[in-house]
């Protein structure tokens, strides 16, 4: 059997960034996407690590949906924060919103990231049916 690579960006409906991204990335079978706290129009949500924690999910949630999937096809999560005591706020979103088995993950605490106001970013991997996705 001839394995083909089958590259292609998932299209959302998420803020269009300036940045030369995608917001999610399908490469054989895995989806690679990395998510922040950001609305509609771009702009990172206020209400400090609970609203963001819950934006970036959401923002997961939907980007996994428009690639077929859901957050059961979640294989790895990097979570990113900016102060350590931010980790108990996280860790109780998280549980809302995945169930046993869980992803494997890894917490880091950062100095900063790419927009001064965010205080989390997720890095996701999660499997992809290629079969319901031929682009």
């Amino acid at each position: 059997m001839n394995m083909k690579t089958q590259s292609y960006p998932v299209k959302t409906e998420l803020f269009a960034s300036k940045a030369p991204l995608e917001w999610a990335i399908v490469n054989n079978g895995t989806l690679y996407t990395a998510q922040i706290p950001i609305d509609q129009t771009g702009v990172v949500v206020d209400g400090g690590i609970e609203a963001q924690t819950r934006r970036t999910l959401d923002n997961l949630v939907h980007t996994l949906e428009c690639a077929g999937e859901s957050l059961n096809s979640v294989l790895q999560v990097l979570i990113y924060v900016t102060d350590r005591k931010y980790l108990a706020t996280v860790n109780q979103v998280y549980a809302e919103y995945f169930n046993a088995p869980y992803p494997n993950r890894a917490a880091i605490v950062v100095a900063g990231l790419a927009r001064e106001e965010m205080l989390v970013e997720f890095v996701v991997y999660a499997a992809v049916n290629v079969e319901l996705n031929p682009n």
